[in-house]
């Protein structure tokens, strides 16, 4: 069973923070960046109450400082939708460099352009991000980049401007409209997410709401993968398989079986695989966050794919990893030409982001002997109780506490 989505709910968490009452929030996944989330919700004095492990309360009537913790702001990237939402309802924030995975330049320059656009003046020192309007006033917007990040980040700002705000070049991702769907729970009045254009027409006020976020895309595509790598049968549920749509092109290209339910998708192999070329792309193409477990799935495929990383230019650190059990992978660029091997061997590997993470629990199941992978705070940034739900599925993985 695929939990919510962390793309969407890491953006929805901070933008409660819009309104002065309470919003339940349904389907949250229950991982590291969550939690870390609801921390620097209450640093704000937002009161935060999880009524079961995958439901939380959150009321923000009681907002009591605009600056958010620089420790917990720069520890993961997600950080930053706390700017789009206290600009629109407080005037001004402070919050810490947003961190997170190290995937190469990830600035946050589209998102300034965006605040300034609507009248806010962004000021960066010390680490730390000062953003700050008399009031924000609709402006016409053009990113130069589709980013996710800053499209739902000035989504959230303009909800309340005076006017209206039209978003160009946006992204299209399922949690950009997931975010949008939750605003206009809110009160909202947002049009076009989900196409290259966005309207959000200010409103002067929101109000509470329960919602339940979508299922996480990514989740669902990793044991897609894992099921094709270990030959494996398995249904996947709670999932919308639009989503999915081109993880399931791919493996279907490659030979295997995928059978699409109303809310569910199976995942069978009965032939040997075939090598397939893979470019990652924006929503609705090949996700960049499933590439690092599709690369594994291709080292033990038959014959010689090719991965390009058009997103990070740093995606591809994982190869290295993956080279200490047997994988032939040679990276050029933003490619790697990888040449299908008959086995991976197990052995000791870093998780050296959160989905390359995922990737080595794939390549551990499929490797002769035991492997033994380090630094799994990453993999605990997005993938609820791994190899709990691994387990269910027949792996022989356990957590060990040193």
């Amino acid at each position: 069973v695929i939990s919510g989505a962390k793309n969407a709910a890491v953006a929805i968490l901070p933008a409660t923070l819009l309104i002065d009452g309470v919003c339940t929030i349904e389907n949250v996944p229950n991982i590291s960046d969550i939690k870390i989330s609801c921390e620097i919700l209450k640093k704000l004095g937002a009161k935060i109450t999880w009524q079961d492990e995958h439901t939380i309360t959150i009321d923000t009537t009681n907002i009591t400082t605009t600056k958010a913790p620089l420790d917990l702001t720069s520890k993961f990237r997600a950080s930053y939708y706390i700017i789009g939402a206290m600009l629109s309802r407080k005037g001004e924030v402070e919050v810490g460099m947003p961190g997170g995975c190290k995937l190469g330049a990830r600035p946050i320059d589209q998102h300034i352009k965006g605040f300034e656009a609507l009248g806010a003046n962004v000021t960066i020192e010390h680490g730390a991000v000062l953003v700050e309007a008399e009031s924000l006033k609709a402006a016409n917007i053009f990113f130069d980049v589709v980013s996710v990040g800053a499209t739902i980040n000035v989504m959230i700002a303009a909800t309340m401007a005076e006017g209206t705000t039209v978003l160009e070049n946006v992204a299209k991702e399922p949690h950009v409209v997931d975010v949008a769907n939750f605003l206009n729970s809110m009160g909202a009045d947002i049009k076009g997410a989900g196409t290259d254009v966005i309207r959000i027409k200010g409103v002067n006020e929101l109000v509470g709401c329960n919602y339940s976020v979508i299922p996480d895309q990514i989740e669902a595509g990793t044991f897609m993968i894992a099921a094709a790598a270990t030959k494996g049968d398995v249904t996947i549920t709670n999932i919308i398989p639009k989503h999915l749509e081109s993880i399931s092109a791919k493996l279907i290209e490659m030979g295997a079986i995928v059978k699409e339910g109303d809310d569910s998708v199976r995942v069978t192999v009965d032939n040997e695989l075939r090598g397939v070329n893979v470019k990652t792309a924006p929503y609705p193409g090949f996700p960049t966050d499933v590439q690092q477990p599709m690369s594994v799935l291709l080292s033990i495929t038959k014959g010689r794919s090719l991965v390009t990383e058009s997103i990070w230019e740093n995606r591809h650190k994982h190869t290295d990893e993956l080279k200490k059990m047997g994988a032939m992978i040679k990276v050029e660029g933003r490619t790697a030409i990888i040449d299908g091997v008959e086995k991976l061997e197990g052995a000791k590997v870093i998780a050296t982001d959160l989905r390359a993470g995922a990737a080595m629990v794939i390549a551990g199941l499929i490797a002769n002997g035991e492997t033994e992978i380090v630094d799994i705070e990453h993999i605990d940034r997005g993938y609820p109780h791994i190899e709990e739900k691994f387990r269910s599925l027949g792996a022989d993985i356990r957590r060990v506490v040193r």
